[in-house]
């Protein structure tokens, strides 16, 4: 695979859409993804890397499912080229997408190392802090491959407990919420431990979903 071919060939596939949605670029990625099944992982890595130089959320989208399709590139990722691939984070969905498709699976499968996440949680940037919450929620979404990890999950959340950002609570309340499905008790334990501390979204948010499996269920 010659990336820079397989770049100039998305960009042409892009600039003939009609119209720029979700269900569009994401049929441009599944063409690319069929194209590049049998490359090896470096390759594909460098495809997202420079597909990501291109600097807006449409290209990273790209980048980051060419990847995490890719089971050999998504194995490959180490903590500096996970790091690489969070460059210019500036947005819920970049990192949303950054968490949930590679940091989130490359720290499930300890391809890197809690000390990475931790880090980002005491970053001074809120987009970081919140990529560290996002990525607990592969851990236990049973969607996307989770088995459950209320310790490692725990570990981030009490981190981040004070912190009222908007962006990190509701980043935190997704987190709880996703572990209240695969370890309720903790999820409960969590809340009783820092109620003092905790954003009244993310108390409110949480509960509902341990009572009625709901975020916000209609009348509450």
């Amino acid at each position: 695979m010659k990336p820079y071919e397989i770049l100039a060939r998305i960009e042409s596939s892009i600039r003939e859409l009609a119209q720029r949605d979700t269900q569009s670029i994401r049929g441009i990625r599944r063409q690319f993804s069929r194209e590049i099944a049998r490359s090896d992982a470096g390759g594909v890595v460098k495809l997202g890397l420079r597909l990501l130089e291109r600097g807006d959320f449409m290209h990273r989208f790209i980048a980051y499912e060419l990847v995490a399709g890719h089971r050999e590139a998504l194995g490959s990722l180490t903590a500096k080229t996970l790091e690489r691939f969070g460059d210019g984070l500036n947005s819920w969905e970049s990192v949303d997408t950054f968490g949930l498709y590679l940091a989130g699976p490359a720290w499930r499968e300890r391809q890197v190392p809690d000390s990475l996440i931790k880090g980002w949680a005491r970053s001074k940037d809120r987009w970081w802090r919140r990529a560290a919450l996002v990525s607990t929620v592969p851990l236990n979404s049973k969607a996307r491959g989770g088995s459950g990890d209320t310790g490692r999950t725990l570990m981030i959340c009490a981190m981040l407990v004070e912190d009222h950002d908007d962006m990190v609570e509701k980043a935190l309340s997704w987190a709880l919420r996703e572990l209240a499905k695969r370890d309720p008790k903790a999820a409960r334990h969590f809340l009783g431990e820092h109620q003092g501390l905790l954003g009244a979204r993310v108390l409110r948010e949480v509960r509902n979903k341990l009572e009625t499996g709901l975020k916000n269920p209609r009348g509450r």
